[in-house]
């Protein structure tokens, strides 16, 4: 907020007449107004439609409830000061109120006078765009938010470990200043002490912030990349930049990490990959709905209301799943597909993308080239060692002990099947046995394989050449196991 503040405060004394806060936060924002106020010697009058323009601690101005006559009002007024308009932006519709603005516009900077338009939705007619300066006003941030909860533990006369202190500003990242009270009251009255088993009400205040927004879920308490099977090469990768969120690595001289782009073949670990990024680093996912980003008008502002959700509640990983269909597809993704290629290369914030899809060849090329994501990973389809061990971990997340099938020899026979197919052969072996009232065997695993054609072989000509395009354009998931072989042999030779 502090940096709004001087933003604002610069654009007042350069005699900047229109300026627009975007935020839901009316009451945080006009409150760091009425302090910018009195520090430059000018007066806050705040106008909403059902009270009309008033001075704090004075009776409203009469029969300015009106838009019109509000404006009027704003034409005779000779002193200096703070205008301050709270949802103005329905009344922009209205082509007298757009002239009056613009007839305006020349006389406000002239009598030290600014109108300030408060929304959560940025919406300005095409005749005023030019004259008004744009401002996005952030969620609380660490600073803030460490203040607010210091000050409510003094009051009640608690103390909190530096540690502890830390997690609990960082579960708030994300909430209003009204949300986190609100939360922070409830923890106080239903038990008072800030502890660590009072982090689940923050996370469950943050779901319901998260659960506001169309296009966000978010997810918490993801396993890790020991849950995904093979793919060493993308696990060595990001366990390298496990720490690069910490504050030392920034003294290191490391910068954020930006994210990765999974591309390759359909059911091959991308997104159970991106859910567990999320559980290694131990920070929250959130999953961006490209579909329903796109099934409604005003793509780019949604997707700008989206960025910035994800951005005040960082460190967090942005989980896009199959891209291609959104971003590059019709219906007037152009110009947002444009924001969000500027996003990810100029992002600050430490929010790690992970983005999925699974048709690569026609992504434009802007969107690989370097410095957009990390790195750019291809997954194939497992080789015979991946299939062991993710056939391991389905019958272990089934209460089977792997050791009594013969998942050497499953694994020979399930020659390109992906990752969600070897799932289920699993499943539907256990589908059988319980269909026959007994324990599933080894038997069961084989008799499934036999009878299932994978997708791969009926696709096999479009797989080749999604591999000859992946070969000179990514870096491949999983490790050449072939060289390894090798030298294993060697030595049992």
């Amino acid at each position: 907020m502090k940096a709004v503040v001087e933003r604002v405060r610069e654009l007042v004394r350069a005699r900047y007449p229109l300026l627009y806060l975007l935020t839901y936060e009316e009451e945080r924002i006009e409150r760091n107004l009425r302090k910018l106020g009195k520090d430059e010697d000018l007066p806050v009058l705040v106008w909403t439609k059902t009270d009309g323009l008033r001075e704090k601690g004075k009776n409203p101005v009469a029969g300015t409830t009106d838009p019109q006559a509000l404006l009027d009002a704003l034409g005779a007024r000779k002193e200096p000061g703070l205008i301050v308009l709270r949802d103005f932006h329905h009344d922009m519709d209205d082509p007298w109120v757009r002239r009056k603005l613009r007839d305006l516009e020349p006389q406000l900077g002239t009598r030290r006078q600014a109108i300030l338009f408060i929304s959560p939705v940025l919406a300005l007619p095409r005749e005023v765009e030019k004259d008004v300066v744009v401002i996005d006003v952030p969620l609380p941030g660490r600073d803030e938010v460490g203040k607010l909860l210091a000050h409510l533990l003094k009051r009640r006369k608690q103390t909190m470990d530096a540690a502890l202190f830390e997690r609990f500003v960082a579960a708030s990242l994300g909430l209003t200043e009204k949300e986190l009270k609100r939360t922070f009251a409830h923890i106080s009255l239903t038990g008072g002490t800030f502890d660590e088993g009072r982090l689940n009400d923050l996370i469950e205040a943050k779901r319901q912030a998260i659960r506001k927004s169309r296009y966000l879920e978010f997810w918490d308490e993801q396993p890790g990349l020991e849950s995904v099977g093979g793919l060493g090469n993308l696990k060595e990768w990001l366990t390298r930049r496990q720490a690069a969120f910490s504050q030392d690595a920034r003294k290191f001289g490391l910068p954020e990490p930006k994210g990765v782009f999974l591309l390759g073949v359909q059911g091959c670990g991308k997104s159970l990959m991106a859910k567990a990024v999320a559980g290694e680093f131990k920070i929250p996912l959130l999953r961006l709905d490209v579909g329903a980003l796109f099934e409604t008008g005003g793509v780019e502002d949604s997707l700008r209301d989206t960025i910035r959700v994800a951005e005040s509640i960082s460190p967090a990983v942005l989980w896009i799943d199959e891209l291609e269909k959104g971003f590059l597809g019709d219906g007037g993704a152009g110009s947002a597909f444009g924001t969000f290629l500027t996003w990810l290369q100029e992002k600050t914030k430490p929010v790690f993308v992970v983005a999925t899809a699974n048709e690569v060849r026609t992504l434009p090329p802007e969107l690989l080239r370097k410095g957009r994501f990390d790195e750019i990973f291809f997954v194939d389809l497992p080789n015979v060692h991946e299939r062991l061990t993710i056939l391991d971990i389905h019958l272990r997340n089934r209460g089977r002990d792997p050791e009594k099938f013969d998942l050497f020899g499953t694994a020979e026979e399930t020659e390109k099947y992906s990752g969600a197919e070897l799932e289920q052969v699993v499943v539907e072996g256990l589908f059988n046995a319980y269909a026959e009232e007994r324990e599933m065997t080894g038997r069961d695993l084989v008799r499934v394989v036999r009878d299932t054609v994978p997708l791969a072989i009926t696709m096999d000509d479009k797989l080749k050449e999604l591999r000859e395009w992946a070969r000179p354009r990514t870096r491949p998931a999983s490790k050449d196991r072939r060289r390894i072989d090798f030298f294993e042999d060697f030595q049992e030779g």
